[in-house]
């Protein structure tokens, strides 16, 4: 896997980072999320996610609200 998700919207070719599909999953989930748990919704690779993990804890997009639980900043 290369980190990136390419979807055709139409004419309109986006291209969406694990971040970013990362942060969905969290904001779906309505809820503080593991990483397993972004795992199981998502279908990612866990690596992956670990890995943006740490980069959206750097950025500060995502905060812990309880112990080994992460959802997005507000």
């Amino acid at each position: 896997m290369f980190g990136i998700v390419v979807v055709n919207v139409g004419m309109e070719v986006t291209q969406v980072s694990v971040k970013e599909q990362v942060l969905e999953t969290m904001k779906a989930a309505g809820k503080p999320v593991s990483a397993g748990e972004v795992e199981q919704l998502s279908g990612l690779d866990r690596k992956e996610i670990d890995k943006a993990f740490k980069e959206l804890k750097q950025e500060e997009a995502i905060t812990s609200p309880i112990r080994c639980k992460w959802e997005p900043a507000k």
